[in-house]
């Protein structure tokens, strides 16, 4: 399945709307879970039967589409479902219990409640919220899919202005010739990563250099009295500046990524707990700055879709170990170079890239790897105990756990 994002044009009353049957998901969705709170032992079709008791003590529960209810309904299981999955598998830590949802910025229809026109540039929501026909702009023509592909239809809210976007069932997977080559990576802060050939991708530090520009808006929020349409103006400045380098982060990883693993037969890389690095204060700027998760999602993705093999190795003593000899070398952060008394000089980052690329050539098949094969539908990957990373083999867009399918693929516009 992949997702076509379109930039979505209307006048200032149907986004009114997009904003009503938004906040109609917020209720349906925080209803269903209340529901599931107080009585135990219920299932996702009883949230879904749920959601008819509420068009029919609340009107404008009804306006909105009987399947954007369901899939507000679905929402909620999708967290309940979560939570009881991290117990079963001890997950360290808060296991997430559900939370009442405080912002939302979606609305998702399913096969009904929309239809779209005959050249494929406009929308029209028949629902009762009076949403209405928008205008579609994006790179992608949707001719090249029948109506029937579309399985989802979504709209979001974001700063600079509402978006729609359609799950489109289709085979993504490509077959490319071996290359023979495999490679290592191992990510840090001063590159953003390097390779066991020598090679450092520089880090492009997009949130420090925007950090500037961040300050300024954020100074003029702080100035502007509260509740006024002007400190709404300056949010949403705000809001667009940030979602500036969420993107660039996000197309840098996304670049990358199909770059190495086009390159390679096997790429291998740190099986890292993010969430537990970021608990260092003075590092955790930095770190989310970087994207490493982001960038190994992106690896397993494309890894799936060209019939790659993408391995996670546990990253314990990756950098201390010599790569030629075996011999632990301890050796702080601020130490860069790694040099053995068996005459290895490597830069420190560079012998770890070694080291993990041996690791996983020596556990190809077994925990921490995935491996896809072109003639099946593909093997889901699989992390080491207690990684921190349950939800590897989750959707690309994390607006939407019901999309969470193999193989999903996320198209910007």
């Amino acid at each position: 399945m992949i997702i076509l994002e379109f930039k979505a044009y209307g006048k200032k009353g149907q986004y009114q709307s997009i904003d009503e049957a938004i906040r109609t998901v917020k209720f349906v969705r925080n209803s269903c879970l209340r529901l599931w709170m107080d009585n135990q032992g219920l299932n996702k079709y009883d949230l879904n039967k749920y959601c008819k008791t509420l068009a029919k003590n609340f009107s404008f529960a009804n306006e909105l589409n009987s399947t954007a209810r369901q899939a507000a309904a679905e929402r909620a299981w999708s967290s309940i479902a979560r939570f009881f999955d991290n117990c079963k598998k001890k997950v360290p830590g808060k296991k997430g219990f559900p939370k009442f949802q405080k912002h939302c910025r979606s609305v998702e229809y399913k096969q009904s409640g929309w239809k779209i026109s005959p050249d494929k540039k406009s929308i029209t929501f028949t629902d009762k919220k009076g949403i209405g026909r928008l205008r579609l702009k994006g790179t992608w023509d949707l001719w090249r899919f029948e109506k029937k592909q579309i399985k989802r239809v979504r709209i979001v809210k974001r700063a600079d202005g509402y978006y729609v976007q359609f799950g489109v069932s289709v085979d993504c997977t490509e077959t490319l010739r071996p290359t023979g080559n495999t490679v290592g990576l191992d990510v840090g802060l001063k590159e953003f990563y390097t390779d066991s050939n020598s090679y450092a991708e520089p880090n492009p530090r997009f949130y420090r250099k925007g950090e500037k520009n961040l300050k300024f808006y954020q100074r003029r929020v702080s100035r502007k009295k509260k509740g006024s349409a002007n400190r709404k103006k300056a949010i949403n400045r705000l809001g667009r500046a940030h979602l500036k380098i969420s993107r660039q982060r996000q197309e840098h990883a996304k670049r990358l990524a199909r770059c190495v693993v086009q390159s390679n037969d096997l790429v291998a890389y740190e099986d890292l707990r993010v969430r537990n690095l970021v608990k260092n204060h003075c590092l955790a700027k930095s770190i989310n700055d970087a994207g490493w998760y982001q960038f190994r999602k992106w690896l397993e993705h494309f890894g799936q879709k060209f019939g790659r093999v993408t391995v996670a190795v546990n990253p314990a003593y990756t950098s201390q170990n010599c790569s030629q000899c075996g011999e632990v070398v301890k050796k702080s952060l601020s130490t860069r170079t790694h040099a053995c008394k068996c005459g290895c000089q490597l830069d420190r980052d560079h012998n770890a890239a070694i080291n993990i690329l041996e690791r996983a050539l020596g556990t190809v098949g077994h925990t921490g790897t995935w491996i896809i094969d072109p003639n099946s539908s593909g093997d889901l990957s699989s992390t080491f105990p207690d990684s921190g990373l349950v939800e590897q083999d989750g959707s690309l867009n994390e607006e939407s756990p019901r999309m969470r399918d193999r193989g999903v693929s996320i198209i910007f516009r």
